[in-house]
């Protein structure tokens, strides 16, 4: 009698034990950077799990990431990377390899983006990472202890997104190299100064508003959609010029009548002229 084989259970995928676990940069490198399901960050000499930010805080992520790229778009003096790329932090105490969610190296930059590579060999003009808070240390590795590795490593700007105002910094590194909160501008304006002319207002990271609702704002006039605004007003002008075409010719069509009129006119009083003359006996000369 031939064995019954039952189907086998399949197998839940055992997590990585990876994090905290100590490795060489080296070995970080060759064999954590890449190919995991889970994404590491190195701190001097430990694998670091990097968290992930829930999907509220993704949504104020992508619409700021949409203004930025608008901004880059119409104002090209800088390049920008996802995909937490890493670069190498070499500070005082200690060094770290930290993947940001995004990364922006502006082209006066001593160390520009190249094409193929999978790590940035220089310090990023603007770092943003959107706070996980999936666990205590997650957050405060955030908040915290980037805010101090990027400080001391040079990093100009630092922002940190999350759906929550209270978790949400934008930091500007001063003269001492330490991190100041950005000033914020009568109307909840902030300005960047490590990219000259992108601006934004506060409450619209919560309010997520349509870009072409802020085409005609004074706040990002100056680079969201400029194209479609310039499409725009191509069209409006076209508008006007075949407007003012409909309007000259229903001019000439006026004047054409009045002199067509005037003709009529004339022509009538010439015809009641002849009539009242050979009424009195005289013909007209050179009249048929």
């Amino acid at each position: 009698m031939n064995a019954v084989l039952l189907p086998r259970p399949p197998l839940a995928d055992p997590p990585e034990p990876y994090d905290g676990m100590p490795v060489s940069e080296a070995d970080y490198w060759q064999f954590y950077y890449l190919g995991h399901e889970v994404t590491y960050e190195w701190n001097n000499g430990i694998l670091e799990e990097k968290g992930v930010s829930d999907y509220l805080t993704f949504r104020v992520f992508d619409w700021f990431i949409q203004l930025l790229i608008e901004f880059l778009r119409a104002h090209p003096m800088a390049d920008r990377v996802g995909l937490e790329m890493g670069f190498r932090l070499a500070l005082s105490n200690k060094v770290a390899i930290r993947r940001p969610d995004y990364g922006v190296v502006r082209h006066d930059n001593p160390v520009p983006l190249t094409g193929p590579a999978q790590s940035y060999r220089g310090t990023f003009d603007l770092c943003i990472e959107g706070v996980s808070t999936s666990s205590k240390a997650m957050q405060e590795r955030d908040t915290v202890v980037k805010k101090g590795e990027y400080a001391a490593g040079g990093v100009p700007e630092y922002y940190l997104l999350h759906h929550s105002p209270k978790l949400r910094q934008f930091y500007r590194l001063n003269t001492r190299r330490i991190y100041e909160p950005m000033p914020i501008a009568p109307g909840g304006i902030v300005r960047s100064a490590v990219l000259p002319g992108f601006q934004w207002r506060l409450d619209h990271l919560d309010q997520q508003p349509p870009l072409e609702t802020l085409m005609n704002d004074p706040v990002y006039q100056d680079y969201v959609l400029l194209n479609l605004r310039q499409e725009r007003q191509r069209a409006d002008q076209a508008e006007l010029r075949a407007q003012q075409e409909q309007v000259r010719v229903e001019q000439e069509r006026q004047r054409a009548d009045q002199a067509e009129l005037r003709i009529q006119q004339e022509q009538g009083q010439v015809e009641r002229l002849v009539a009242q003359l050979r009424a009195l006996g005289i013909e007209p000369k050179g009249v048929d």
